[in-house]
């Protein structure tokens, strides 16, 4: 059964580790998600943005896809399904079909428009006993045409949102979406520091996961870090998998067409690349 990210996320912050959010695409990318996290005994929450949605069909298929996955391999670790950078239609949306946990990102407005729809979801989540994570600061780079520069949160905004009751809050600090240039700064720790004192014991969240140096995930996690989230490297070891399978010719050998043969190399990768990730993270045998 679906949960709340509630629990998980407040057990990470109060145990100085991490629970990973892995967005998923498809049936391949949900199942090595949750194989992994049973293998693993590791809390995990699957996100989902509002294309991959549009992609997989809707909320609905998703919750039914999700559901019937957890009951046919009989997953029993928490799971939280979890709608990443919604809209505030999107999270009416898939609050409706069904999901456990919802982000609502007004990070692009103006504090006091963020701060009054934020409230509203604050509500509206807490009737139906679901998770909320609210955003300030936009995170750097593209995501389903979700764009930022990148900010750093101010502190005292982040105290604003923290205090409306929200389950997570997800601050810029330099963090971006997708590959990490060359040149970059890295992440603020002075300033994820002065977030995390002002806003108590709210676990926050990391966005951009893919490419941060694993001493500054571990140091992230140190200050109050309890959920980040990885996207685009499952992204690149399915491409990286699937790419060798039929550079190698594997697709032409006997039915190595079969789409069950074809995706399996992708699969794979996925589970590894996450199981890596839970043990960065810390989550490993927390459930």
């Amino acid at each position: 059964m679906l949960v709340s990210a509630k629990d998980m996320l407040q057990k990470a912050y109060e145990g100085k580790y991490a629970v990973g959010q892995f967005n998923i695409n498809n049936l391949e990318w949900t199942k090595a998600i949750l194989l992994t996290a049973q293998e693993n005994n590791s809390p995990v929450i699957l996100g989902v943005s509002e294309g991959a949605a549009k992609y997989m069909c809707g909320y609905e298929t998703i919750v039914g896809m999700v559901n019937g996955m957890m009951k046919e391999l009989n997953i029993t670790v928490p799971v939280a399904l979890h709608l990443d950078h919604g809209s505030y239609q999107g999270a009416l949306d898939a609050m409706a079909a069904g999901f456990s946990s919802i982000m609502f990102d007004g990070s692009h407005y103006a504090i006091e428009e963020n701060i009054a729809k934020t409230t509203e979801m604050v509500k509206l989540t807490a009737e139906k006993g679901l998770s909320l994570e609210a955003e300030v600061g936009s995170i750097g780079g593209e995501e389903d045409g979700v764009v930022g520069k990148g900010e750093v949160a101010d502190p005292a905004e982040c105290k604003q949102i923290a205090d409306l009751g929200v389950t997570m809050l997800a601050a810029g600090i330099g963090n971006i979406h997708g590959k990490y240039p060359e040149n970059w700064a890295g992440l603020a720790f002075d300033a994820l520091e002065a977030i995390n004192a002002s806003t108590g014991n709210t676990p926050l969240v990391l966005h951009g996961g893919t490419g941060i140096p694993e001493e500054m995930i571990k140091k992230a996690i140190s200050l109050g870090v309890a959920k980040i989230n990885v996207n685009t490297e499952c992204q690149l070891a399915f491409q990286e998998a699937t790419r060798k399978y039929i550079e190698a010719g594997k697709d032409l050998e006997g039915k190595g067409f079969d789409p069950r043969k074809l995706l399996n190399p992708g699969f794979e990768a996925i589970k590894a690349t996450v199981k890596e990730k839970m043990e960065l993270f810390g989550s490993i045998n927390k459930a």
